[in-house]
């Protein structure tokens, strides 16, 4: 397989965990139960999961009253795209 399949595997794989992660955290924090550490949520979205991380701000409500999130992950999206744009066009 070539190497850009294995990052769009990575991509996918990495925003999937992070919007799964921000629902659970999400149910946590309803159930006054143990959370997720922001600075983990934060790093697995400059890892390549902002757009799972802000999706999950969208589809959960979760984590929409701090600015700075929105903000990371939309610099993590608009980072990895054009990393992966400048990958593919070599």
């Amino acid at each position: 397989m070539e190497a850009t399949v294995y990052l769009w595997y990575y991509y996918g794989v990495i925003n999937l965990f992070l919007l799964i992660l921000m629902g659970v955290d999400k149910r946590c924090a309803i159930k006054q139960k143990r959370r997720i550490p922001e600075r983990t949520l934060l790093l697995l979205s400059l890892a390549g999961g902002g757009l799972g991380g802000f999706l999950g701000m969208v589809f959960f409500h979760h984590k929409s009253r701090k600015g700075y999130f929105a903000v990371v992950f939309i610099i993590s999206i608009v980072l990895h795209f054009y990393l992966l744009q400048k990958l593919i066009q070599g």
